[in-house]
């Protein structure tokens, strides 16, 4: 049987480069969890693969029957993304570590409920490299990567006393590597 592996880091601190390479890379069977999001599709997305893409309606719905694990509108956007029990469900199931790539805020909420999480926190090192990232990415208006670096000097916290493994993301390989080795010492047994 899997593992839950809930891997969380500030925005910015690249761990969705990080995952998508783990998938790549690890011997393990490991499944990543599609979350679900009431926002539209952009160029390029597919439901199903990228998200599940629900109208609002639907996703208060499920909300409301508790088939979520965690949900949450995200940055007053009006829109809400959240992880489908099912679709951690079926991955254990088929025998797979089932990884949820979340925030911090999310994880918190999913270890309330499934407390033998194996939990990785992304950390890119510092705040200011987090700063740096956010910047040269050139994605987001000052007052966005304000938010985020308010938002993440909290999730650093969080992630240094709820968290059972802290990687630092100075290269990609390297914390692949060693989340991979991570896996192998906790879910090992399954491979």
């Amino acid at each position: 049987m899997g593992k839950l592996v809930i891997i969380s880091g500030p925005s910015g601190s690249g761990k969705s480069t990080v995952v998508r390479r783990l998938l790549e890379q690890s011997r393990l069977p490991v499944h990543l969890s599609v979350s679900a999001t009431t926002r539209s599709p952009r160029p390029g997305e597919r439901d199903g693969t990228d998200y599940h893409f629900l109208s609002r309606d639907e996703f208060l719905r499920r909300r409301e029957a508790g088939e979520f694990l965690e949900c949450k509108e995200v940055f007053g956007a009006g829109h809400w993304y959240g992880t489908l029990r099912e679709e951690v469900e079926a991955g254990l199931a088929r025998g797979h570590s089932v990884i949820l790539e979340i925030d911090v805020q999310g994880g918190l909420a999913v270890l309330e409920q499934c407390p033998e999480a194996v939990t990785v926190f992304v950390d890119p090192g510092s705040r200011a490299e987090l700063e740096r990232r956010l910047r040269t990415r050139g994605t987001d208006a000052e007052e966005a990567i304000r938010r985020r670096l308010d938002t993440a000097d909290e999730e650093f916290r969080i992630g240094e006393t709820s968290y059972r493994h802290r990687v630092v993301n100075d290269t990609v390989d390297r914390a692949v590597q060693e989340i991979c080795e991570i896996l192998q010492a906790e879910v090992g047994e399954t491979s």
